[in-house]
């Protein structure tokens, strides 16, 4: 199979919050709840000022010209894992790919995106329930560890 990945620009607004919206409306279904308050246009116009101001960036995964996966990342600083990390905030592959080596293909892409940056390494949070861990094996068998600790919020204004 044919695949084909490129870092997206603000062009592709539109592309990464449709796939990011489906993300989330599979996270609400599989787990009976509403976790994320979000909207496409909203998700867009966000999605655009993140690239337009250099603080977000994704990947974006073609097979026939057609987008089938995409991981949006941010670049922090800790001093716990090094200094200049990058985040992978949002990760999504069509259902219909999953399986079939485009998830592996992409974190691939996200270790040559942090390397040419110089992060000193890559973090995400998936949520510690029973019905994501498929996805945390998959993190893990592409050389992700579990670090500890929960994702937290608090909206703020």
């Amino acid at each position: 199979m044919e695949i084909s990945f490129r870092v997206a620009t603000v062009n592709d607004a539109e592309l990464i919050g449709s796939l990011v919206v489906d993300l989330t409306a599979e996270i609400c279904e599989l787990t009976n709840a509403a976790h994320f308050d979000i909207d496409l246009s909203g998700t867009i116009e966000r999605c655009e000022k993140l690239i337009n101001g250099g603080h977000y960036a994704a990947i974006i995964g073609r097979h026939n010209e057609t987008p089938i996966a995409v991981a949006t990342i941010s670049e922090t600083y800790a001093l716990y894992a090094g200094g200049k990390i990058g985040v992978i905030q949002e990760f999504y592959v069509l259902p219909d790919f999953r399986a079939s080596g485009v998830g592996s293909m992409l974190i691939e892409q996200v270790k040559k995106y942090g390397n040419k940056h110089e992060w000193a390494c890559i973090e995400l949070c998936t949520p510690p329930l029973p019905e994501f861990e498929r996805t945390l094996n998959f993190y893990q068998k592409n050389g992700l560890n579990p670090v500890g600790g929960r994702k937290m919020r608090q909206a703020l204004s």
